[in-house]
């Protein structure tokens, strides 16, 4: 039996502290496991693999031995070298592969790095990843009778060419792009060029893939890490402003003014122009996401459904449903519109930048009309891992008690007067997340308030939040 911490196998993805949980002796072994689980699921005696990692300082050492794993496992490896999340999954479709594994610790800190992973391009969760990780716990399988290689492959620029293969031309605006130092960098400099080919004017901050991420945090839901943006887009007059995460699947923007428009308000903006050519389609929705869009997406003539977060569970909800387009509050933006249905911030980007060209108005005009909503951000809280379900399950028990008007979807969200509250656990880190809506200031000074008596009981401090 492998010692190893059995905590990084989540929902929808395995992350760790690089070096001490995520090894490389460990993604050695990962990697002929991986090989035994695929072969059993396909029947395949030949199978081939896509690999990528993201700039982590830790990530070229852990995909060396991930693929060392693969061969020994007889998998055929094609390694598409640093790159970013989408881009792994644009390459199992690209090289018809068995299956894609992309090494990054996409928005941890920076000594984190983690795995995520596709099999016949469908996501890699839940239970599956709970039979990985027990297939590590009865043993390394034996080495193949023949054992694969690795094969390096540049696949970027055939990549950048699918983003803009279909856009659709509009008038000229001005954009800035934040890569933050995360592994967009090796992608976003190409895409401003492809662009300037449609009159669009772009400049990419900090491209350098650097994985101590010297500028600021690659995490567009935090604030502060659009500060740097913000000043460039008010130095040179942008109309658009668009970040990146450290591993590029979760977009972040900012429009004329300089003020964030959050995941689920770009929702509303695609499910619109979505649903004008496309009517009754279903548009999904992570349970973090503001009522605006599920009532925003019935006005349009469409069909919303609330669902759990998490990039797996939603991109599988999508295949089940046929929704073509779904979202997260997070920025994770999925089009099957068009598209191939995965979370890719460089393909969401490409068509902001085309849906804000299409008209004269700016992007804030866009939104014009909605109700007044006052809410938190996304709130992170901290809380161990082996008390965070726990405290969880005492939460949904007491709302049971109370009679409360709640979903229990993906945690608790629960139905007050003049607005709403959510509370459930982080798949990715040790932690609650929580996100509370209401109608008015006072409201949402009210609600947070009852929140946080709420997790005082349980011994769990609520953070201090300014309003979204």
């Amino acid at each position: 039996m492998i010692n190893f911490n059995q905590h990084m196998f989540r929902e929808y993805d395995i992350r760790g502290i690089a070096g001490k949980d995520l090894t490389e002796a460990l993604l050695v072994d990962f990697g002929r496991v991986f090989a035994a689980h695929i072969r059993a699921k396909t029947a395949k005696k030949k199978l081939s693999v896509a690999i990528a990692r993201d700039g982590r300082l830790s990530s070229p050492g852990l995909a060396k031995s991930l693929a060392l794993g693969l061969c020994m496992g007889g998998v055929e490896v094609v390694d598409i070298g640093l790159a970013p999340t989408p881009t792994l999954y644009f390459a199992t479709h690209h090289f018809s592969t068995d299956a894609g594994i992309m090494l990054t610790g996409s928005h941890n800190p920076p000594d984190y790095n983690g795995i995520k992973m596709v099999r016949g391009n469908s996501p890699v969760y839940g239970e599956e990843i709970q039979e990985l990780k027990n297939g590590l716990l009865k043993g390394i399988p034996p080495l193949a009778a023949k054992q694969g290689t690795v094969k390096q492959e540049s696949i970027i620029d055939i990549y950048l060419d699918r983003l803009v293969s279909d856009f659709s031309p509009g008038r000229p605006i001005r954009v800035i792009f934040d890569c933050g130092n995360g592994v967009t960098g090796v992608a976003a400099p190409g895409l401003s060029d492809r662009l300037a080919r449609f009159a669009i004017d772009s400049e990419v901050l900090f491209p350098e893939v650097d994985g101590t991420f010297p500028n600021h945090h690659p995490d567009p839901t935090v604030p502060e890490n659009l500060i740097s943006l913000r000043q460039r887009m008010s130095d040179t007059g942008a109309e658009l402003g668009i970040a990146f995460d450290g591993d590029g699947d979760r977009i972040g923007a900012l429009d004329e003014q300089g003020r964030v428009v959050w995941g689920d308000r770009l929702m509303i903006l695609f499910g619109r122009q979505i649903l004008a050519k496309d009517p009754g389609s279903m548009i999904i929705g992570d349970v973090k996401c503001s009522q605006l869009l599920f009532d925003a997406i019935a006005d349009a003539g469409g069909k919303p459904l609330m669902w759990k977060t998490g990039h797996s569970l939603v991109k599988a909800k999508m295949r089940e449903t046929g929704a073509p387009l779904a979202g997260e509050m997070s920025g994770h933006l999925f089009f099957a519109d068009r598209y191939y249905g995965f979370d890719d911030a460089l393909y969401a980007a490409v068509r902001l930048i085309e849906l804000v060209a299409s008209q004269p108005t700016v992007l804030s005009e866009r939104l014009y009309g909605l109700p007044t909503i006052y809410a938190t951000p996304e709130l992170r809280i901290d809380c161990p891992d082996d008390k965070k379900f726990q405290v969880m399950e005492r939460v949904l028990e007491e709302q049971q008690k109370q009679g409360s008007d709640f979903s229990d979807v993906d945690g608790v969200r629960v139905k007050v007067a003049g607005g709403w509250w959510l509370l459930r656990v982080s798949n990715t880190q040790p932690a609650l997340v929580a996100r509370v809506e209401a109608d008015s200031m006072e409201g949402l000074n009210k609600i947070a308030g009852d929140v946080a008596n709420i997790l005082g009981k349980e011994g769990v401090v609520f953070p201090k939040w300014e309003q979204s």
